[in-house]
C-alpha cells in the first residue's frame, strides 16, 4: 500500500502539474482589477466632479432650470452610487449575467459581465472618494481660480484635482487591492480568474487544503507587491522632503545627513 502524501508532497504535485493553470487565473484577475480599477477611477472621478457643481450661476437662486436639473442628475448619482455600494458584488454579478438574459433576454459572456459588474462596483466607490478628496482641498483656492475668470471646470482640472488626486491615491491603491481579492466572486458567474481556477483543480484529486493554500500564497503576493509599488508611487509624488531657498532665489533640494 502506498505511503500518505505529505501536505509538502501534494503542494509540490499541485505546482508541477497545474502550474499553468494557477498562472492563468492569477493573470485574469490581475486583468480584472487593473480593468476594473482604472475604468471605475475614470467613472469616479467623473461622478466626483459633477457632485460638486454649484447648483446656483451668476448669483441666481434655485428654481431655475440649469439649477432644476443639476439636482435631478445629482439625485441619480446619489442612487447609482448607494445602490452598488449597498448591494454584495456576488449579487450584482448574477444580476447582470443571469438576470439580464432572464429578464431582457440580453446575453452577455461571463467575462464582460465580469468586468461591468467590477468596473460599476469600483465607479460607485471611487465617486464618493473622489468627492471626499475635491471637499478636502482649501476652498480658498478654487475661490482664487474663479476669481481670474476660470469656470467650475477648469478650476477642477488645474487647481482642485492635481491635488485631490494626490490625496486620494493611496484610497485608490486600497481600491485595486480590494478588486484583486473581491474579483473571486466573480467565480459564480464562471469567470475563470485565481479562485475559479483553483476550485476546478481542488475537484482533480478532492484536496482543498493544498490547492487552496496555493492560492492565498498567490492572493498574498499580488497584494502585497501591489501595496508597497502603490507607497513607492506615493513618496515618488511627494517629491523631496526638505528644501532651502538658493542663492538665486530659487529652491533647491538639501540631503539630510
Amino acid at each position: 500500500m502506498p505511503a500518505e502524501r505529505s501536505a509538502l508532497e501534494w503542494i509540490a504535485l499541485f505546482i508541477d502539474k497545474y502550474w499553468l493553470q494557477f498562472l492563468k487565473g492569477t493573470g485574469m484577475t490581475v486583468l480584472l482589477a487593473v480593468i476594473g480599477t482604472a475604468a471605475g477611477f475614470v467613472i469616479g472621478l467623473f461622478i466626483g466632479v459633477a457632485r460638486t457643481i454649484p447648483r446656483r450661476a451668476g448669483g441666481k437662486t434655485g428654481g431655475s432650470p440649469r439649477s432644476a436639473l443639476l439636482g435631478f442628475v445629482n439625485a441619480l448619482l446619489a442612487v447609482y452610487t448607494e445602490v452598488l455600494r449597498g448591494t454584495p458584488m456576488m449579487v450584482q454579478a448574477m444580476l447582470i449575467y443571469y438576470g439580464l438574459t432572464e429578464f431582457a433576454k440580453i446575453n452577455i459572456a461571463a467575462l464582460p459581465a465580469g468586468l461591468v459588474v467590477i468596473t460599476l462596483n469600483t465607479g460607485a466607490y471611487m465617486a464618493e472618494i473622489v468627492r471626499g478628496g475635491i471637499q478636502s482641498i482649501d476652498p480658498g483656492q478654487s475661490e482664487a481660480a474663479k476669481a481670474v475668470g476660470m469656470n467650475h471646470w477648469k478650476t477642477m482640472l488645474y487647481v482642485v484635482l492635481p491635488q485631490a488626486i494626490r490625496n486620494i491615491l493611496p484610497a485608490t491603491g486600497n481600491e485595486f487591492v480590494v478588486n484583486l481579492k473581491d474579483s473571486s466572486v466573480l467565480n459564480v458567474i464562471t469567470v475563470t480568474e485565481l479562485f475559479y481556477a483553483t476550485r476546478a483543480i481542488r475537484g482533480s484529486y478532492y484536496r482543498t487544503y493544498e490547492p487552496f493554500l496555493i492560492a492565498a500564497a498567490i492572493y498574498l503576493l499580488l497584494t502585497f507587491v501591489s501595496s508597497r509599488l502603490i507607497r513607492l508611487l506615493e513618496k515618488r509624488l511627494d517629491g523631496p522632503r526638505e528644501f532651502s531657498l538658493s542663492r538665486g532665489g530659487g529652491i533647491s533640494k538639501t540631503r539630510r545627513k
